[in-house]
């Protein structure tokens, strides 16, 4: 049985193969998308800067812009003949001893070569004397150097520098970036279409009214759905198939034709009305089966390949919600993030902090454990965390009350209260 980190290993391996044979970045389909719609979207082109930024020189303080040639002595008298704001530069032209009242953000004029903060002049002494329709003099009070306090044309960002690379992952921060420079839509690759499908006779969609004691609600596909809300994916939902062969068969077929990626829940057990393994094999290919974890052992990696130029990848989760919730955790979201198009290093890193034990935990070594708990930081600053309820993975309540996943490694035994453990905070906590 694979461990935790050879399945990762597996699957990363698998997905490197993928984008650069079955799939190459240079013949996915792109799209153009509105800034604001291109949020965790990924990148595919280069973005260049269409202008300088700054565009112009401007002035980094209030104060006063002083012409080239001018004294920058402390005492030195400057005669002020003009004014430039922001948005409304100063457009006559200056001569040596002469200066402009200037504001944070305007336009230095051509003619400066320094701006001297208005605290270094007798601003405050002649601020209530002032009439700006005239020319008026100023004083320095610190001697001054030339450039100071000028932000100068191109300095952050030259014209056709690239600011941000094919393979970005679109953040706020990236949108604050191009909306500055004025882009209001950008290249990207097409999301991935991910195929979701719950298997079960018992499952009754949420909403349905529950005819037997015997049924319960599907609320694996809504969770994976929240799960994968901030990807650049688009879900197709084919519902809840019944353990049948054929049914089951059809609805794999229909999601392998339609998806890039195709993800179940339950059904990958060895029970004799389990028949997704069966379906894998026969259209496809299982690469790896059974990982050593709790919960989540029978979580299944294959691909599915029967009449495709290009193999769907493919994802079985256990029927128990938390194994569903973990699997996908561990395994799928980083798989799907790779699989977009976004450059290694852009991948979204789940935190992961060291807390000491607040209880004691049992645990039998053979298995990774992910357990849920609460973790929280004590008055000195350091975390602490605590089991959230008992550990059955059939449990539901106690994934709702947690905010993180304790993470055991798989030859540990059981640990006591004072112990150090790993701990990974959920990532809508």
């Amino acid at each position: 049985m694979i461990t935790v980190a050879e399945l990762k290993a597996a699957i990363t391996e698998r997905i490197t193969a993928y984008n650069e044979q079955d799939l190459p970045f240079v013949k996915r389909t792109t799209e153009t998308r509105d800034l604001l719609a291109s949020q965790n979207h990924i990148l595919a082109t280069d973005i260049a800067s269409p202008f300088d930024v700054p565009r112009q020189n401007l002035s980094a303080m209030d104060g006063y812009g002083i012409a080239k040639g001018s004294s920058l002595e402390q005492g030195a008298s400057i005669d002020i003949v003009g004014e430039s704001q922001a948005g409304i530069p100063f457009s006559g032209t200056l001569q040596p001893g002469q200066g402009v009242r200037i504001f944070t953000g305007a336009v230095v004029p051509s003619d400066c070569d320094t701006v001297v903060m208005q605290e270094n002049t007798n601003f405050a002494d002649i601020k209530d004397s002032i009439d700006k329709s005239q020319t008026y003099p100023i004083e320095l009070t610190k001697t001054a150097k030339i450039d100071s306090n000028i932000r100068k044309q191109g300095e952050e960002i030259e014209l056709g520098e690239v600011v941000l690379a094919k393979g970005k992952r679109i953040t706020p921060a990236d949108i604050s970036l191009l909306a500055n420079l004025g882009l209001a839509q950008v290249e990207m690759y097409k999301p991935l279409t991910v195929g979701i499908l719950a298997t079960g006779d018992e499952l009754v969609d949420v909403g349905e009214p529950l005819q037997t004691l015997a049924q319960i609600y599907n609320s694996n596909t809504p969770t994976l759905k929240s799960m994968f809300a901030h990807l650049p994916v688009v879900i197709q939902d084919y519902g809840i198939i019944p353990d049948h062969l054929e049914m089951t068969k059809k609805a794999v077929r229909s999601a392998m034709q339609e998806c890039d990626v195709v993800i179940s829940t339950a059904g990958v057990s060895v029970g004799d009305y389990d028949f997704l393994t069966t379906v894998i094999e026969e259209l496809g290919q299982i690469n790896h089966y059974k990982v050593a974890m709790k919960p989540g052992k029978p979580f299944v990696f294959g691909e599915l390949t029967e009449g495709l130029e290009v193999p769907v990848l493919y994802f079985g989760l256990p029927g128990n919600p938390l194994s569903s919730v973990v699997g996908s955790l561990q395994f799928i979201i980083p798989a799907l993030w790779r699989l977009s198009g976004i450059n290694v290093e852009d991948i979204p890193v789940p935190v992961t902090l060291t807390a000491t034990l607040a209880n004691d935990i049992r645990k039998s070594p053979g298995r990774a454990d992910f357990q849920r708990g609460i973790v929280s930081q004590n008055a000195e600053g350091e975390y602490v965390v605590s089991t959230a309820g008992k550990q059955d993975s059939h449990r539901i309540k106690q994934l709702s009350l947690a905010n993180c996943l304790i993470v055991l490694p798989k030859d540990s035994g059981s640990l006591v209260a004072g112990d150090k453990v790993k701990v990974q905070p959920f990532p809508w906590r």
